[in-house]
C-alpha cells in the first residue's frame, strides 16, 4: 500500500514594514506557481509582531500588490499578532518539557559579554550563563527582573536539511547559542511563531528569500521540540539592482504598485519576474498558464539574479502588442481622460490597434494616441520644406479624391494615394509627410492610409486645405 503525499501548501510571509518591491513579491510568486501546478494551496500571512514598524499602510500596499499581479491566495490574510494566544499556549507546552528555560542576564550584561567576545576574537553569542545543566548550580535570580525564555539549542551534533537550490545544507550545533523565544513580557518571538504559524497551517513547502538561511537550523531545532515534521525548504538568492547591489529601497528599488502606475502589466511583471531567478530551458516569453505548468523547483537558479529593467520594458511591449484592443482601450482610457481629453472619436479600441506596436508602457501608447484626439499645428518651417508647388498641386488632387470617395476606408483611401502619385510621378514620402503634417501636425506616424482612415472624412478634408474643423 502507497501512502499519498500531503497536499500541497505554501506561503507568502512578508513583514509589513515597508514598501514591498520586486524582490520581495518574488518570493510570493514562486510559491503560488508552486501551489497552483500541484493544485494546492497558497496562504498568505501576514508576520507584523515588529509592532513598532509594522503599519496598516504596508499591509494594505502588500494586498494591492498581490491583487494587481493576480497571486491570488487560498487562505488568509492570517496576522501573527491575532495567534498570540495559540503562541503562548505553545510556549508553555516548552516550558513543561523543560525545553526553554528563563534567562535574566540584562542588556548590559550581554552587551559586555559581547565586548569580551569580540576582544577575544570569538564570534559573539550567549554563553549559556542560565542554562539549566545536570549538577549546574545557577546564579541567583535578581530581583524584580522580568526574564527573556530561550530554547534549549542542542549542544552536539549538526542541523541539516537538503535546499532546493543549496543542496544539502549542514550546520553544527556548538555553533548556534540558545535563542530566545519570547521577550520580558512574554511576547513570542519572530523564529518560534514562524514555526508554529508553519506547524498550524501544515505548511510543506516554503519558497523564500536567502537572507532566512540563518532562520533555518534554529526553525528546525523547534519543529523537532514539538515533535512536528519540518517543511521542504527553498532559498531564493538575492535579486541584484543594476548596479549588482541587492535591490533595496536604500538601492533604489521601486515599490512593485509603481511599476503598475508606470503602465506595466501585471502579465508582463508575473512574466519578467519569474524568469528572475528561474528558468525553463531558452523561454523567455510565457503565459502566466504556461509559467504555473512549467514551474518547479529543481530549475531554480542557485546564483544571485539581476533586474534589468529595459528587459522589463521589453517584455512590457510584448505584452502591449498581444493584449486585445478593447483590454488597451480600456486601460488606456482614463490615462487620457485624467488630462481631459475625450475619446468618443475615434473609436480607442481601433487607435490601440493601430499603435501598440509602438509603446512599451501604457502612458507611452496614451501619449501615441493623442494623435487622434489633440492634433498639432505643423512647424511652420518643416511644412515648407515638404510642401513646395509640386507638393501642393499633389495635396490639392488628393483632397479631390478623397472627398469623391463612395467609401471611407483604409483600402480606398491607399488606391487615392497610388493614384496621385502616379498622376505627379511623385514617391510616397514627398505626398505622405506633407499630409501627415497638415492632418496630424506630425512628421512620424503609422501608415498614413491607416490614420486618415480612423480620423474620419470629416476631420481629413478640412485640415488638407489648412483649416481645423475642431
Amino acid at each position: 500500500m502507497t501512502t499519498q503525499p500531503p497536499r500541497v501548501r505554501t506561503r507568502f510571509a512578508p513583514s509589513p514594514t515597508g514598501f514591498i518591491h520586486l524582490g520581495n513579491i518574488r518570493s510570493a510568486l514562486y510559491p503560488w506557481a508552486f501551489a497552483r501546478h500541484h493544485g494546492g494551496d497558497f496562504i498568505l500571512r501576514i508576520e507584523d509582531t515588529d509592532t513598532e514598524r509594522s503599519s496598516d499602510e504596508a499591509v494594505q500596499v502588500i494586498l494591492q500588490a498581490m491583487q494587481w499581479l493576480g497571486l491570488d491566495y487560498d487562505e488568509g490574510p492570517y496576522y501573527q499578532m491575532q495567534r498570540m494566544p495559540r503562541y503562548r499556549e505553545v510556549l508553555e507546552q516548552l516550558r513543561q518539557s523543560g525545553q526553554v528555560y528563563p534567562c535574566y542576564m540584562s542588556t548590559a550584561e550581554l552587551d559586555a559579554l559581547r565586548e569580551r567576545q569580540l576582544a577575544a576574537k570569538q564570534k559573539p553569542r550567549y554563553d549559556g550563563t542560565w542554562r539549566p545543566e545536570p549538577g549546574k548550580t545557577l546564579p541567583p535570580v535578581p530581583a524584580g527582573v522580568q526574564p527573556v525564555w530561550r530554547f534549549k539549542t542542542p549542544t552536539s551534533g549538526v542541523v541539516a536539511w537538503h535546499d532546493f537550490v543549496k543542496g544539502r545544507v549542514e550546520i553544527r550545533n556548538d555553533e548556534l547559542d540558545d535563542l530566545v523565544v519570547a521577550r520580558p513580557d512574554g511576547t513570542p518571538t519572530y523564529n518560534f511563531c514562524v514555526v508554529v504559524d508553519d506547524i498550524d497551517m501544515a505548511i510543506t513547502d516554503v519558497i523564500r528569500g536567502d537572507d532566512h538561511v540563518n532562520n533555518t537550523p534554529r526553525q528546525l531545532h523547534i519543529f523537532q521540540a514539538l515533535g512536528a515534521k519540518p517543511p521542504r525548504y527553498a532559498h531564493l538568492p538575492t535579486v541584484l539592482n543594476e548596479q549588482g547591489e541587492k535591490l533595496s529601497k536604500r538601492n533604489g528599488a521601486k515599490s512593485v504598485l509603481q511599476y503598475r502606475d508606470e503602465g506595466y502589466l501585471p502579465d508582463a511583471v508575473v512574466n519578467y519576474l519569474a524568469r528572475l531567478g528561474w528558468s525553463h530551458g531558452d523561454a523567455e516569453l510565457f503565459s502566466r498558464e504556461q509559467f504555473v505548468q512549467w514551474f518547479d523547483l529543481d530549475h531554480l537558479g542557485s546564483s544571485p539574479a539581476q533586474f534589468d529593467e529595459a528587459k522589463l520594458r521589453w517584455v512590457n511591449a510584448h505584452y502591449i502588442k498581444h493584449t486585445p484592443p478593447q483590454e488597451l482601450a480600456a486601460l488606456v482610457r482614463p490615462l487620457l481622460e485624467r488630462d481631459g481629453i475625450a475619446t468618443h472619436t475615434p473609436d480607442l479600441s481601433a487607435v490601440c490597434a493601430l499603435l501598440h506596436d509602438r509603446a512599451q508602457t501604457l502612458p507611452e501608447l496614451a501619449q501615441q494616441a493623442l494623435l487622434f484626439y489633440r492634433p498639432g499645428a505643423p512647424d511652420p518651417a518643416i511644412l515648407a520644406q515638404h510642401l513646395n508647388a509640386q507638393g501642393q498641386a499633389a495635396v490639392a488632387e488628393l483632397h479631390a479624391q478623397l472627398a469623391a470617395l463612395p467609401d471611407w476606408s483604409r483600402e480606398s483611401i491607399s488606391a487615392a494615394f497610388k493614384s496621385v502619385l502616379k498622376q505627379h510621378g511623385l514617391k510616397m514620402p514627398q505626398l505622405a509627410m506633407p499630409v501627415r503634417l497638415l492632418v496630424t501636425g506630425r512628421e512620424h506616424t503609422p501608415a498614413v492610409d491607416a490614420v486618415l482612415a480612423l480620423l474620419g472624412r470629416e476631420v481629413v478634408l478640412p485640415r488638407l486645405q489648412g483649416h481645423d474643423p475642431a
